[in-house]
């Protein structure tokens, strides 16, 4: 099976009608893999996959918009009968095992190890999947967080998470078939380089060119930005194809 990417999920920072939050579903290799869990995708997830055939969840980081819905799939393993064959493995920062227990109202995590294995993120952090690698880097956000780079097969995908500008955003992208960045932001308040978590359009697309990836998806416009005006300014800044992210689309690399 070639990598695919499912968009399940866009939206920035709450739900809105027929748009969840981020999440993604890939696909690649004979794997089936959940990226990042915002509410209202697993109820998405659904309508491209069976949760019980997920090879493996991988959470950039813990802020709901990009975790949430890690509830609603441990309740639908641990209580809904849609059991998995075996636990699942949960790729994320350090506290998301804790962090679902206690929502459950539960301090004990054990009790989700028979359908989630957590297993925590670190810069650097590498994992196969039949023939998926998984390369996670730290990236530059206001809570411990991730992007990714997907290699199956001599295709490649970037997925920047959720982070301000920075060096690693552009090693994670370098080459990239299909770099998927998010631009929540108009613009940065002048005098706060040291606080910048999200990246305008214009950082999203400068990112791109200096990585030179074929082509740039934008993803995770915040309320301050259309996605079509926020593509617009990215496809700029990129001089080549950006396109929008949009919920229910297939994108194949």
């Amino acid at each position: 099976m070639p990598l695919s990417l499912t968009v399940l999920g866009a939206a920035s920072p709450h739900p809105a009608p027929g748009r969840p939050c981020s999440g993604y579903l890939l696909r690649g290799a004979g794997a089936e893999i959940w990226l990042d869990a915002g509410p209202g995708t697993f109820a998405a997830l659904q309508q491209h996959t069976d949760p019980e055939r997920l090879t493996a969840i991988w959470i950039s980081h813990l802020h709901a918009d990009h975790s949430a819905d890690l509830l609603a799939a441990a309740y639908a393993f641990a209580y809904g009968g849609m059991t998995p064959p075996a636990p699942i493995p949960v790729y994320a920062p350090l506290d998301c095992a804790r962090r679902v227990a206690g929502f459950l109202g539960r301090s004990d995590v054990r009790f989700l190890s028979d359908v989630l294995d957590f297993r925590a993120l670190f810069d650097g952090h590498t994992v196969r999947h039949w023939n998926l690698r998984l390369t996670s880097r730290a990236m530059a956000h206001d809570t411990e967080a991730y992007g990714l780079r997907v290699e199956c097969q001599g295709s490649v995908l970037a997925y920047s998470g959720d982070t301000g500008p920075c060096g690693a955003l552009t090693e994670l992208a370098f080459g990239a078939d299909l770099f998927l960045c998010e631009a929540d932001i108009d613009s940065h308040r002048e005098g706060e380089q040291d606080e910048q978590v999200h990246l305008t359009p214009e950082d999203a697309g400068g990112a791109a060119r200096k990585a030179g990836v074929r082509e740039l998806y934008i993803t995770h416009v915040g309320p301050t930005l259309t996605r079509e005006a926020a593509t617009d300014r990215a496809a700029v800044a990129f001089g080549g194809p950006a396109r929008t992210a949009r919920e229910g689309e297939t994108i194949p690399l």
